[in-house]
């Protein structure tokens, strides 16, 4: 049978093969030169994905501001159609108002006026049909206005 291994054998050979095994990475690492052309290209691959990450993120914010505009512009549309629809609306009640047949219809109602009969209705001469108003003679179209002290 063989004698049973005390828990201090292990640690003893480990001990004994801890120094040279340490030395020897020791002076590896010591005697390493470093490889510049390494840092070299390690540089400029840091180089290059930074740049590809601003390239990345600044197409992202770009992106970003034209979805803001493209919700701006259509607050805008919608604003303008309220507006076109609003004026459409105040160009319908503008028509209403002038019409004629609304005026007349005004007069009689609220003011409490008549049609004229045929003998209250003149016709100014410039306007009379075949030339013979005042517009084709040359004449004086308008009065004289009368003075203050004459009145």
């Amino acid at each position: 049978m063989m004698p049973a291994r005390t828990s201090s054998a292990p640690r003893a050979a480990s001990a004994h093969w801890r120094p040279r095994l340490e030395a020897s990475t020791h002076a590896a690492r010591f005697h390493r030169e470093p490889d510049r052309r390494l840092r070299r290209v390690m540089l400029s691959g840091l180089l290059t994905a930074g740049c590809v990450v601003g390239l990345v993120l600044g197409l992202v914010a770009l992106k970003v501001h034209q979805v803001r505009l493209s919700y701006r512009l259509d607050e805008v549309r919608a604003a303008r159609a309220e507006v076109d629809e609003a004026n459409r609306r105040l160009r319908v009640e503008l028509a209403t108002l002038r019409s004629l047949a609304r005026i007349e219809d005004v007069a009689r109602t609220r003011l409490g006026m008549s049609r004229p009969a045929r003998d209250q209705v003149q016709l100014a001469r410039e306007y009379v049909v075949g030339g013979a108003g005042l517009a084709r003679s040359g004449e004086r179209r308008t009065a004289a206005a009368p003075s203050a002290g004459t009145r």
